[in-house]
């Protein structure tokens, strides 16, 4: 993480250049800022996608986009940070991607429609969806049963997992919280269940 002070990335590299199919002669010759590890330095997006997709893990992620939701930008970027397989947003096809910070560029985004047509195509994959959501009868996550090929689901800010998504999925998961509140939000919710699975699976 950049305190600010120092900027990000790296400046232009000197010639001669390598000679690497993967490289942006672009970013070689302006430098490369952008908010990726080390190794991807001056790769094209399209080389970045591609090495990535050598090693995705199994999971898929989807969230629920029925009204305006910024955390719908959050979850893109962590689905990126823990390298899920896609990320899936059922409703509207708009969301507001400056949550993502860009990372939305280097991962596989899905949209569906309806539940119903989430809820098909895992179904068809033969992926378990799992939703993740504080209700009663959830299954703490930490005591849950995460297989190693799912789709997680999350509902909206607020109102959680729609109806149609409570009758849709194979189970719910609970985090388990400590203070006051009743929720987090669906940001800080998809980060915490990624990790864990990829605590499990990874």
């Amino acid at each position: 993480m950049s305190d600010g002070l120092e900027p990000v990335g790296v400046g232009p590299l000197p010639q001669p250049w390598p000679d690497d199919p993967r490289l942006d002669p672009g970013l070689l010759a302006e430098g490369d800022r952008r908010n990726v590890v080390d190794r991807y330095r001056y790769w094209r997006v399209e080389a970045v996608v591609d090495d990535l997709d050598t090693r995705r893990h199994p999971f898929h992620v989807a969230i629920e986009n029925w009204r305006h939701d910024l955390n719908i930008g959050a979850v893109v970027r962590n689905a990126n940070a823990f390298l899920a397989a896609a990320v899936h947003i059922v409703g509207r096809r708009q969301w507001n991607r400056r949550g993502a910070m860009v990372t939305d560029r280097y991962c596989h985004v899905v949209h569906h429609a309806t539940l119903e047509d989430l809820a098909a195509w895992a179904t068809g994959e033969g992926l378990p969806l799992l939703g993740v959501d504080n209700l009663p009868g959830s299954v703490p996550l930490p005591a849950a049963d995460l297989p190693r090929a799912c789709v997680l689901l999350f509902g909206q800010e607020g109102p959680g997992l729609s109806e149609q998504a409570r009758a849709a999925v194979t189970a719910t998961l609970s985090i388990p919280q400590y203070g006051s509140t009743r929720s987090i939000n669906a940001g800080v919710a998809s980060g915490i269940a990624m990790y864990e699975w990829c605590g499990r699976h990874a």
